[in-house]
């Protein structure tokens, strides 16, 4: 799996779990592993501008995602995945610690993060939060996929709980 996390926020981030939970994420969800992913980490003024550019939305947001080749997990075990290009995460560490504070279960900036980032690889492979079923599904999801990273690595204490909306 090629992915490059690129931190031009000017915030100290853990890129490293970024770059290990990106890779997780998709290894769990069979992601060929000679497929790309490129993880973005920008200013609020620069996330702010991407949100009013592509969402017609004023102010920064946590995370988007912007897929390029539409890899889908396979539907079946034996089913080959393709290989090509995810597309981009950009992730707001600003808006990430202020989540982290402000969640039922307060966790930091770079817990955030590590959601937020299994958040864009689950948008890149097409899942979406629109409908209360895709909500359910996605959310879901996303917390087996952080709980087993956490697990993996010895992490205690309560998986953050989602906060992107």
């Amino acid at each position: 799996m090629s992915i490059d996390v690129n931190n031009e926020s000017g915030t100290e981030v853990d890129e490293q779990a970024i770059l290990d939970i990106a890779r997780y994420a998709l290894a769990r969800m069979r992601i060929h592993p000679l497929s790309e992913l490129s993880v973005i980490v920008v200013d609020s003024a620069a996330m702010e501008q991407l949100h009013i550019q592509w969402m017609d939305l004023p102010g920064p947001t946590d995370v988007m995602s912007f897929p390029m080749d539409e890899l889908r997990p396979p539907a079946k075990d034996d089913e080959e995945p393709p290989q090509g290009l995810l597309g981009d995460i950009v992730l707001c560490p600003e808006v990430a610690k202020k989540q982290g504070e402000e969640a039922e279960t307060q966790h930091s900036m770079d817990e955030e993060l590590q959601l937020l980032t299994v958040h864009g690889v689950l948008h890149l492979l097409g899942y979406d939060h629109e409908e209360p079923d895709e909500k359910a599904e996605m959310f879901g999801l996303q917390a087996a996929i952080v709980d087993g990273w956490r697990g993996e690595r010895g992490l205690t204490g309560p998986s953050p709980a989602p906060t992107v909306s």
